[in-house]
């Protein structure tokens, strides 16, 4: 289950992301995972749970955005939604094509509140 090592990383980031000298929690955490990445959501969300236990991103909204895979043809210049093989132009047919979506992992953003004051903050 690679989903693990994935949410160990968002762990990493988020934690870097934070100022380090608030006394935070992290409310929810907003995710653009491509569709080609093999991710699985639930899995994902799952290993969170486990990774942010007694954190302050223990109880934290994951929200996962699927991003399609998009092809650009190198022949025609078209831009094509796929959901499955084979790679080529949904224009011209040509598999000369480049993909320019579908493989990203980012954390998009990061909502957060302040444990003293109650107020919620959003950080990128």
């Amino acid at each position: 289950m690679h989903e693990m090592g994935i949410a160990l990383q968002i762990m990493d980031i988020v934690n870097q992301s934070l100022p380090g000298d608030e006394d935070l929690r992290i409310k929810s955490i907003q995710l653009r995972v491509g569709k080609l990445s093999a991710v699985v959501p639930q899995s994902l969300r799952f290993c969170m749970d486990v990774v942010t236990k007694d954190t302050p991103a223990e109880g934290a909204e994951l929200y996962v955005e699927e991003v399609p895979v998009m092809l650009a043809c190198n022949e025609c210049g078209h831009k094509t939604e796929i959901d499955r093989p084979p790679f080529q132009c949904g224009s011209c047919g040509s598999a000369d094509v480049e993909l320019i979506s579908g493989r990203e992992m980012i954390v998009d953003s990061i909502e957060v509140e302040e444990i003293s004051s109650g107020q919620a903050s959003a950080d990128q």
